[in-house]
């Protein structure tokens, strides 16, 4: 697995990426989750490094979201076993308010703009716990459109812009691993080429994402590695390259 983190240059300011090779940034070991009596998550187990994008494949009711929904735990599906470490701490023994706190943002597939608040409310609502999250400038600077909009009302915005603001609002949060639900869903070609280069943009800063996408191939294309479910357990586990070489893993897991 590689890895991008900073190595600070003391006597030139500077920052360049190095790969990692110590113990996984994130882990996931042998967790189980259920709605009800209804087993969805079958002992899946996942390690990302830091800096990496992982792609989180599988056909419809893989139980690719409610994977994500447990790694943020989430009250649904509940977790009946297994681990979830972030950086050394036991998410698996957390809330979801507290894995929050601990770096841990999801945004889901609705995206979840509050109606009523302007853009610039919305963002400035996400750091009202005191946080080391991103300050409005530097948003606005990552993201121009949000910037020309500040003023307009979040839920009126297109599709696309809402994902933006979705993403910035985490982004304005203290946060370390970003848990993206479907953000290509309906978006025009240019709006996922400005997501991607968001993703690709934060990498160097040590922010780890994994990504749900039935956008396989363009998920691939964006990621380092790649983690397959099927019927809630992995299938496979490797690099988002291998995926994509790999014409028959693609047509019997992902039908593409």
């Amino acid at each position: 697995m590689s890895a991008v983190t900073m190595d600070a240059h003391a006597a030139s300011g500077t920052a360049a990426a190095t790969i990692e090779t110590t113990r996984p940034f994130f882990s996931v070991r042998d967790v189980h989750a259920f709605y009800g009596e209804s087993y969805i998550v079958q002992g899946v187990s996942l390690d990302v490094r830091k800096g990496e994008i992982l792609a989180l494949l599988g056909r419809n009711g893989a139980g690719k979201t409610s994977t994500l929904r447990t790694i943020a735990r989430t009250d649904t599906p509940q977790m009946r076993g297994g681990e979830i470490w972030l950086d050394g701490q036991p998410i698996h023994q957390m809330k979801s308010f507290e894995a929050a706190r601990a770096g841990i943002q999801l945004v889901p597939e609705d995206r979840r703009i509050i109606a009523g608040l302007t853009v610039e409310e919305n963002l400035t609502l996400a750091k009202v716990a005191p946080s080391n999250g991103w300050g409005l400038d530097q948003i606005y600077q990552s993201f121009p459109r949000l910037a020309e909009r500040r003023k307009q009302e979040g839920v009126t915005l297109s599709g696309g812009e809402q994902q933006m603001l979705a993403i910035a609002r985490a982004l304005a949060r203290d946060l370390k691993l970003l848990l993206l639900d479907e953000p290509y869903e309906g978006l025009a070609p240019v709006i996922v080429q400005e997501i991607e280069r968001i993703l690709h943009s934060i990498k160097p800063l040590g922010i780890t994402t994994i990504i749900v996408e039935q956008n396989a191939v363009a998920a691939l294309k964006l990621a380092d590695r790649a983690v397959i479910l099927d019927t809630g357990e992995v299938a496979f586990a490797g690099t988002a390259q291998e995926v994509l070489d790999n014409a028959d893993l693609r047509q019997e897991y992902l039908a593409i």
